[in-house]
This record gives structure tokens, C-alpha cells and sequence, in this order.
């Protein structure tokens, strides 16, 4: 549950933040009645992402256990991919994001073309999206409630929609730096518990000879299978007895992920500033 909220609240918040800015801006410029293609370009985005979400449940359905616990194993890589990139790529757009998307409005506005600002929400949200199913369909193979996992993941969605609101409405204030500072590191603990993750599915599998000793057993003090293990499994990676390639992945990522996240923090988000109603002067 924590991992599935965070992900949808984190990846959910900045696909409303993107939205709130561009139609505050249209708004203020006035030029609201765009507005309507940028929801158009939103509602595209969503169904876009809940179709590919569809298929990836429908091939958890369908495919044979083995080619399953394989699609599995590899989304859990790849997902950590895309978050390592999506954490140090916004973390440096965070200063900039707003001025970004005020510059490709007014092309937009300028050209004339209603369909770009649909356009522009729709590969927007739609990133965020699609990096949102993939994130979720990684994760869930870890989870040992399926109805925990699923409520987590919209309690984040809709926590994220009624701050972008708050925030759009000029209601909220949202100190970016700190919150892509928090959710940065949590995310890269979540993706180190991933790897680990996708190291024992694989190994699980065969595709994975051997991954070492077993580097402690603390099962019959906290099981993985246990309520409090599963959790703990799902969020950090945790193995009640973990291999050794296992624990060297995990630290292996975890330690120069940290460093280089926070040995950029002054350079790349120094600029970023607390968003209220995100119009042109503040975002």
C-alpha cells in the first residue's frame, strides 16, 4: 500500500501541476476558452493509460505462470530504469517547469493551433501515465493484498487531484524543492527495493544461475511472508534471508543514487520556489 500510494501520488501530483499551470496561464492571459483542448488532451491521456494498463492485467490473465514471473522480473527493471531517469530529470526541471510549459503555450496561442495545447496535455499526463502503469504493474507482484495495493493506489491518485485543485485554486502551497527532495529519496529507496525485487524473481526463474550466499536469516524474527515483512518486502525490499547479490544490488544502487541525488540538489533546484495558483509570475 505505501508503495502503490506514492507512486500514484507522486507521479499523479505532477501530471496535475502540469495541467493547473497551463490553464491557469491560458486563464490568465485570457485565453481560457482553450481550456476545453486541454481537458480534451487530458481525458485522451487517461484512457490511453488505463488501455495499456488493461492489457498488462489481461496478460497477467492469460500468459503461463513462467512467462508471467518473466514479464514480471523485467518490469521490475525496467521500472527501475524510469525512475532513476524520472527522479534526476525532474529534479532538474523542477526550477524551469513552469517557464517550459508558459513558452509552449504561447507558441501554441500564437500559431493559432487549439489541437497544441490538447496536444501538449496529452503527452504530458500521458507520460506521467504511462510511467504510472508501469511502476504499479511492477510493484504488484510483490504485493501480498491485492485490495490494499489497489486502495493505496487511488487513495495517491486522489490525494493528488485534490491538491493540484487546492494548488490551481490558489487554496494550497506546495514548496517544490522539498517535496521532489522527499519523494525523490523515497522513490530511489523504492527503486532499490525493486531491483532486489527482480534479482530474486529472476533467480526464482532460473534466468539467474546463482546470486551467492545466503547473507543472514532473520525469518523466525520478522518472516517476508509476514504482514509487517510483506510490507516491508514491498517498500524496501527487505528478505528475511537475503543472497549476497541481492544485498550488493541493493547497496550498490542505493548509496550512489543518493549521493548523486543530493550532490545536485543546489545546482538544479536552488531556483525551485514554493507553487501556489501557479500563474505566469510564480511557476
Amino acid at each position: 500500500m505505501p508503495y502503490s500510494f506514492l507512486t500514484t501520488f507522486r507521479e499523479g501530483l505532477e501530471a496535475a501541476l502540469i495541467v493547473a499551470i497551463v490553464l491557469s496561464y491560458l486563464r490568465r492571459v485570457g485565453q481560457g476558452r482553450y481550456g476545453h483542448h486541454v481537458w480534451t488532451g487530458v481525458v485522451l491521456a487517461l484512457a490511453g493509460s488505463l488501455l495499456v494498463g488493461g492489457l498488462l492485467q489481461l496478460l497477467a490473465v492469460e500468459l503461463p505462470g513462467a512467462a508471467m514471473e518473466a514479464i514480471e522480473g523485467t518490469a521490475m527493471f525496467l521500472a527501475v530504469g524510469v525512475l532513476t531517469w524520472m527522479i534526476f530529470w525532474m529534479r532538474r526541471q523542477a526550477a524551469t517547469i513552469g517557464k517550459h510549459l508558459r513558452d509552449r503555450v504561447d507558441v501554441a496561442l500564437k500559431a493559432g493551433s487549439a489541437s497544441a495545447l490538447g496536444m501538449l496535455a496529452f503527452t504530458a499526463v500521458g507520460r506521467e501515465g504511462l510511467e504510472t502503469v508501469l511502476f504499479l504493474f511492477a510493484g504488484v507482484a510483490v504485493s501480498k493484498s491485492a485490495l490494499l495495493y489497489w486502495l493505496g493506489a487511488g487513495l495517491g491518485l486522489m490525494a493528488a487531484v485534490a491538491l493540484g485543485y487546492l494548488i490551481y485554486r490558489g487554496a494550497a502551497r506546495l514548496p517544490l524543492r522539498s517535496f521532489f527532495t522527499v519523494t525523490g529519496v523515497a522513490l530511489i529507496v523504492l527503486a532499490a527495493g525493486l531491483l532486489t525485487n527482480g534479482l530474486k524473481e529472476f533467480h526464482e526463474m532460473g534466468l539467474i544461475p546463482s546470486l551467492g550466499m545466503r547473507v543472514w536469516d532473520t525469518y523466525d524474527l520478522l518472516p517476508d511472508n509476514s504482514t509487517l515483512g510483506s510490507m516491508l518486502s514491498a517498500v524496501f525490499g527487505y528478505d528475511s534471508s537475503p543472497f549476497l547479490g541481492q544485498v550488493v544490488a541493493y547497496v550498490g544502487y542505493l548509496a550512489p543514487a543518493l549521493v548523486l541525488f543530493f550532490s545536485g540538489q543546489g545546482g538544479a533546484t536552488a531556483s525551485a520556489r514554493s507553487v501556489s495558483s501557479p500563474h505566469p509570475k510564480e511557476a
